[in-house]
């Protein structure tokens, strides 16, 4: 397809801001997280309300150009922009609202969860995000949403009231449980697939202070402490989430310097509620393995969701593959220690998130394989271009490893290369529901530039 020329008048009545290619700001606009993907739209829009995304949608539909939609753009395929098409980038729809009577907390489709935890801890009130402020609440809720509220409060999805979305034909619609309710269940957990969501209302949760942080040791430990993990992890209460992770320790003041710069392994938890439960609970970690670093300590919410950021800045290169698996037995413990001594230093992880509790009991929309244990995430990233090369290679032949023990996909894990495992994140009847959704709603897959469910 060729470059199209395109004229302000071609958008007759959108009030926000056009970036085309030969505009000042183009290169930083057409830029997302993840610094691999490198992609020239010919155009990218900012809208300023839901009219302006139904314009956008429409222009783009009527020409048969590509068309990604951005919301915190924190994907490591890439979703949010395209080559010699049109990008909405939602960045300016990223007020946030709340009610604390009704306990509901609402936000723009271009806010992240740093903006809306912000908002909704002046309230004392808080829902399952993620694990990286800078991750946007639209795109992480539309995949399903784990994060260290959900093993008490169930997947981000599962939070999910209402939402408002501009769909495939330019209409502006409201989903909710009464209103198009099978549109509903399908963006919980079909990803972006049935339109762009301009806004959401999530049911939030009184949240002040946690006790969270980082348990931290040495890597020659990996193997001991991961064994006693994965025991300590199945008897603790649902108020506590965990990630245990192969990491690079990093040069932080509150690191021990002779840990700095060094592989290392640790435990990364939250606990809500009652300090007392969450002490005992840790206590009995603390006991079997003492750490080489113990950063635990009560904090705000919002400061925990702030804790790992550095971990995954915004224009390093990354390539990921993930499942969930239903046991982190010997074997499973065996592949991580092993993966993680030919892991490429210093950005690259391996993380094994912890499962569970809400997520295992909820039945909210399309999310599937509420029955996992934890997730597996191979983080292959690095600064440099030069590096690719060696990243890739670690993440695919660790992969090929564990590959035969994975029992289905986390769909906001998934990345660019992955089109072939789409179907492997829902249930087979959820599937075939969504595909047939996905007709219902968006015919001419106008939105296929994401983990595309396929019209058939």
């Amino acid at each position: 397809m060729t470059d199209v020329d395109v004229s302000r008048t071609d958008l007759d009545g959108f009030t926000g801001a056009v970036i085309r290619p030969q505009d000042a700001g183009y290169p930083a606009a057409r830029r997302v997280w993840n610094g691999m993907i490198d992609r020239y739209p010919s155009m990218i829009v900012r809208p300023e309300s839901s009219d302006d995304v139904a314009i956008a949608v429409t222009f783009a539909r009527d020409r048969g150009l590509p068309l990604a939609i951005r919301g915190g753009g924190h994907n490591v395929a890439g979703s949010g922009v395209c080559d010699r098409g049109v990008v909405i980038d939602l960045r300016e729809l990223r007020g946030v609202a709340v009610d604390p009577v009704a306990r509901t907390v609402t936000g723009g489709g271009g806010c992240t969860w740093g903006e809306f935890d912000a908002a909704a801890a002046e309230h004392g009130l808080a829902t399952t995000g993620g694990l990286i402020s800078s991750t946007g609440v639209g795109g992480l809720t539309l995949g399903g949403g784990i994060g260290w509220l959900a093993r008490r409060y169930g997947f981000s999805s599962d939070n999910l009231r209402r939402a408002e979305v501009v769909t495939a034909d330019g209409r502006i619609v409201v989903a909710d449980d009464d209103t198009n309710p099978d549109l509903f269940w399908a963006l919980r957990g079909g990803g972006g697939n049935f339109g762009v969501v301009t806004e959401l209302t999530f049911h939030a949760h009184p949240v002040d202070t946690v006790l969270g942080g980082i348990l931290l040791y040495r890597s020659e430990r990996a193997a001991e402490i991961l064994a006693q993990y994965a025991t300590w992890a199945a008897g603790i209460p649902d108020e506590m989430a965990t990630l245990a992770t192969f990491l690079t320790a990093p040069p932080e003041p509150v690191v021990p310097p002779e840990l700095r710069g060094r592989p290392a392994f640790a435990v990364v938890l939250c606990h809500l509620g009652d300090h007392t439960q969450g002490r005992v609970a840790l206590d009995r970690l603390r006991a079997g393995c003492p750490p080489d670093a113990d950063l635990v300590q009560p904090m705000p919410y919002p400061s925990l969701q702030r804790m790992l950021d550095a971990s995954a800045l915004y224009g390093r290169r990354s390539y990921w593959k993930s499942g969930y698996i239903r046991r982190l037995g010997p074997d499973l413990q065996r592949f991580a220690v092993a993966a993680a001594r030919t892991m490429p230093p210093p950005f690259s992880q391996i993380h094994i998130q912890q499962l569970g509790g809400a997520m295992a009991t909820g039945s909210a929309g399309a999310v599937g394989h509420r029955d996992s244990a934890y997730v597996v995430n191979l983080v292959g990233s690095c600064h440099d271009a030069a590096d690719d090369a060696a990243m890739i290679a670690w993440v695919r032949v660790a992969w090929a490893e564990l590959e035969p023990a994975i029992t289905g996909t986390y769909v906001n894990f998934l990345d660019g290369d992955d089109s072939t495992r789409v179907a492997g994140a829902y249930e087979p009847t959820a599937f075939a529901r969504l595909k047939t959704l996905k007709r219902q709603w968006d015919p001419t897959n106008l939105f296929h530039i994401n983990h595309n469910i396929p019209v058939e």
